[in-house]
């Protein structure tokens, strides 16, 4: 590839990621006339057209999926030469990022701890978002590695690591509900029985959200949130308050260790079957730096078990 033809498919991969000419034309600095016209003879040499332009913006065609994927690979290649070259000198540089969902935040802090202590002249960058924005920027190459909360399948994505990770209940040892977790032999709550205290759960974009609408519909009941917010911090704290919240085991693994919270098996089976991922791109060579990450995550997932039966409401 001509420096020209690598100028241009970079112009074509802008637009593309960001959705419009003009918004890659802030990106690069450049005229929006540069950007359309570079993509214009791009597309004159290939022969064919790479975009499908729309009142909101533009959007790759099937060819301009397949150059997209081409570019992509090509990029992280020259990141993988760069970073072998770099791990003769020991790893003294680079730059990593990794997508994560809320609810890591806090079983994370030790694991990049102990990679940024072993490697500190490798940059780490942690990207929080949801799970679909996990899933697409590991696609597309923003995100290294992801950590996602059962993602959705999708066959761009290799899963290193799979931990079930069951949904519970949770409350705080003062609520009616808790007298269930401190039972001999704890049955699974249903959602039925959650009628009638106030109930908080994530917006309907969070992968939790989408499987309480799965067990809704399995168990023909429909629940009625008192709260609904995108702030997995804040659901907790309205279970620490005195209301229900519905969340994944390990979000409240501290909470409930400590005595502040109580975890409640739920009997539907969409709640029995989440899992937590690790994930790269499918067919994606990862680089060294990347790699030793993944080594080091894949270590501390050993810690992603979900409550040992008859251990519901107790700390692990």
């Amino acid at each position: 590839m001509s420096l020209v033809q690598e100028r241009r498919i970079s112009h074509f991969h802008e637009a593309a990621r960001l959705g419009s000419v003009r918004a890659a034309a802030d990106f690069l600095n450049v005229a929006p006339s540069a950007v359309s016209r570079q993509i214009t003879q791009l597309e004159h040499e290939l022969g064919m057209p790479l975009l499908e332009r729309h009142r909101r913006g533009v959007k790759p065609t099937e060819a301009g999926e397949r150059v997209l994927e081409y570019y992509r690979q090509r990029l992280a290649q020259q990141e993988v030469l760069l970073e072998s070259l770099q791990s003769l000198k020991g790893l003294q540089s680079g730059s990593l990022v990794l997508a994560i969902g809320e609810g890591f935040i806090e079983g994370l802090a030790g694991p990049l701890s102990r990679f940024s202590a072993r490697y500190p002249g490798i940059e780490l960058k942690v990207n929080l978002c949801g799970s679909n924005e996990v899933i697409r920027q590991v696609v597309e190459d923003e995100a290294h590695l992801g950590l996602v909360f059962h993602p959705a399948s999708d066959p761009r994505i290799r899963a290193h690591v799979s931990r079930p990770q069951p949904v519970c209940a949770v409350v705080n040892p003062a609520h009616p509900l808790a007298r269930q977790a401190t039972a001999a032999v704890p049955e699974p709550l249903s959602l039925a029985a959650l009628d009638g205290y106030a109930l908080a759960l994530p917006e309907v974009s969070f992968g939790i959200r989408q499987i309480v609408a799965q067990a809704e519909h399995q168990a023909g009941v429909m629940l009625s949130p008192t709260l609904t917010c995108n702030a997995l911090a804040m659901l907790k704290q309205f279970a620490l308050q005195g209301g229900v919240t519905l969340l994944p085991d390990f979000v409240v693994s501290e909470e409930v260790a400590a005595g502040r919270l109580c975890r409640l098996s739920l009997q539907e089976a969409p709640f029995i079957t989440p899992h937590v991922q690790l994930i790269s791109r499918l067919g994606r060579q990862l680089s060294v730096g990347a790699d030793r990450l993944l080594g080091l995550l894949r270590e501390d997932m050993t810690a992603f078990r979900p409550p040992e039966v008859g251990s519901v409401g107790q700390s692990r």
